[in-house]
């Protein structure tokens, strides 16, 4: 089920509309009555770093002024604190 509010409503009911998203809800923020926003339920994304390891090559000849530690990082994996 789709749930309209105005801005107003929204700001003044923000606690509730969260509960109804909670419960499954979607609801549509209207400026005007024109939709331009939509509350729906946070959709989390587990990031596995390394995971497209082997599947994406770094070119040289594709870029110009190659910045050393940028390649380093794409080739290597990221740089810890204690190293620049």
């Amino acid at each position: 089920m789709v749930h309209e509010v105005n801005v107003h409503e929204a700001k003044t009911h923000l606690s509730r509309l969260l509960k109804r998203v909670e419960e499954g809800e979607r609801v549509v923020i209207s400026r005007g009555g024109t939709p331009i926003a939509d509350l729906v339920p946070h959709a989390r994304t587990t990031l596995v770093p390394g995971l497209l390891k082997g599947r994406i090559v770094y070119d040289s000849e594709t870029f110009d002024d190659v910045d050393p530690g940028l390649v380093r990082v794409m080739t290597e994996g990221p740089i810890g604190p204690d190293e620049s």
